[in-house]
């Protein structure tokens, strides 16, 4: 499949890949790998800044010659999305990611591969070590993209306002190149609960497994369903059937902008376990009614458990099935501009019992396009959470990415993709999340792009890249940044 250059490629991207593999980077727990990326920086002939974030900027002087070509930036984040397959032990704060390379794939061992954007950046650091001719570099690799974007937000303008040209590495197919994405909010519903004793005599732990999951932005139109709210609904199935239960605990999700493939709650009742069983049948139904053609490996089960010391009043049971069952959850609107595109959508993404079980917080991830229409979701939010009993805390809205036009730099990487590859370079807008929006609006003059390799079910255990679209995307790069003086 490649020539001998093309696995010298392939292996020096993922010597530098592999090391990333080796430091647990959780969002929000980056400090650990950016003093890596600084030291190898360092080590590559960067003079290198590391900010109060931990974001690192490292500045690679140009080649003889080529001092007068402008400054670009190659950009990523150094964080990723944790997330194991059930009955995996992982621990994403001390867990290193278990590398398996195959004829053809690069995957994880039970976890996902933190190849977003993990290879992005091996890239980047095996492009400035090995490429002998360029104009002045730089790259910026940010925190927390995954969560909250608060390393591209805090990111001085002053590492942005000097450059022509930034690219992306943070993109998913190697023919695709980005010229513009959505924007996002977090939303956070909390509530505190108040618990009592027990009157049930038996407690189950129902589950809500195999469901395939995936990337809340690339994969929300696919069709696949939600386990957190498909739990919500079989709570609620059971109050219809009359079944007299109280609720323990509730968890699910593995991250915000994942679509969740797992949820359980613990319950006790004072009926038979068929009873509730009939129930669990019937919801398996409606659900594969619903999404069985895009998802149709969910399991529920049902087992029983030892008795929880305490369960949640009915009160907070009922507003917390009201609130999750009321949040839309997938695509709201296609766009009307892109044919295919999804133009708003929004992910529910985590539920997870906080501060010793007392608070409930519920994870929300609204994306658009139009600003605007985040703007609505925010609304809404506020509206649900008075009328459900909870608080939202809203985080910093980040802003879409508008394509430009007048792209030069997208304009001479698809003239050198189609030298190159003998075909001709799709040019997209994406429903994801990248930090682009947040460069822009830094420095409205930057001309943007967006790259990446090609990858599958990201944000999952099945998380996989396909190893010979290293190579045409190193060599774009590396072919882009010699030419871009004639742009």
């Amino acid at each position: 499949m490649y020539d001998l250059s093309d696995e010298t490629i392939i292996d020096g991207v993922l010597a530098e890949f592999s090391k990333l593999a080796g430091i647990p980077r959780k969002s929000g727990h980056e400090k650990a790998v950016s003093d890596y990326l600084v030291a190898r920086f360092r080590d590559i002939g960067c003079k290198v800044h590391q900010d109060h974030m931990y974001n690192v900027v490292a500045d690679l002087p140009a080649t003889s010659g080529k001092e007068a070509m402008p400054l670009t930036i190659l950009q990523g984040h150094m964080d990723m999305v944790c997330v194991a397959a059930p009955g995996v032990n992982y621990d994403p704060l001390t867990d290193s990611i278990k590398l398996v390379r195959s004829d053809k794939f690069l995957s994880a061992e039970g976890t996902s591969l933190g190849a977003d954007d993990g290879i992005g950046i091996a890239e980047i650091i095996y492009i400035m070590s090995e490429l002998k001719e360029h104009g002045p570099l730089r790259a910026v690799v940010t925190v927390d993209e995954e969560e909250g974007m608060t390393g591209a937000i805090n990111l001085d303008k002053k590492f942005l306002s000097d450059a022509r040209y930034l690219i992306n590495c943070d993109s998913e197919n190697y023919d695709e190149l980005t010229v513009g994405s959505a924007g996002s909010v977090n939303i956070d519903f909390n509530r505190e609960l108040t618990y009592v004793a027990p009157q049930g005599n038996v407690a189950y732990k129902i589950a809500v497994s195999g469901l395939k999951g995936g990337h809340s932005g690339m994969e929300i139109n696919t069709g696949r369903g939600n386990a957190i709210r498909t739990m919500a609904i079989l709570m609620n199935a059971l109050d219809e059937a009359g079944i007299v239960y109280e609720l323990a605990g509730f968890t699910g999700g593995k991250a915000r902008n994942s679509i969740p493939a797992q949820a359980e709650i613990i319950i006790t009742a004072a009926v038979e376990k068929e009873v509730i069983q009939e129930v669990l049948t019937a919801e398996k139904d409606s659900f594969l009614a619903k999404y069985g053609d895009n998802d149709g490996d969910i399991s529920l089960s049902l087992e029983a458990v030892n008795m929880p010391d305490r369960v949640m009043t009915e009160e907070d049971r009922n507003s917390i099935i009201q609130l999750i069952v009321s949040l839309h959850s997938g695509v709201f609107a296609m766009s009307q501009v892109v044919p295919g595109l999804v133009e708003t959508s929004a992910n529910l993404g985590m539920v997870l019992l906080a501060d010793s079980g007392n608070i409930i917080n519920i994870k929300y991830f609204p994306r658009s396009s139009i600003d605007s229409k985040l703007g609505e979701f925010v609304l809404q939010a506020d509206i649900m959470a008075q009328m459900a009993g909870f608080t939202a805390v809203i985080g910093t809205q980040s802003p879409g990415w508008k394509e430009r036009k007048d792209s030069a730099l997208a304009r001479l990487m698809q003239e050198v993709f189609c030298e190159q590859n003998k075909k001709p370079m799709k040019v997209e807008t994406i429903h994801a999340g990248l930090e682009c929006g947040w460069h822009l609006n830094k420095n409205p003059q930057l001309d943007i792009v967006s790259i990446g390799v090609t990858t599958h079910d990201i944000h999952s255990p099945e998380e996989r890249l396909e190893l010979w679209s290293i190579v045409p995307q190193v060599k774009l790069i590396a072919e882009t940044l010699k030419r871009i003086e004639q742009v």
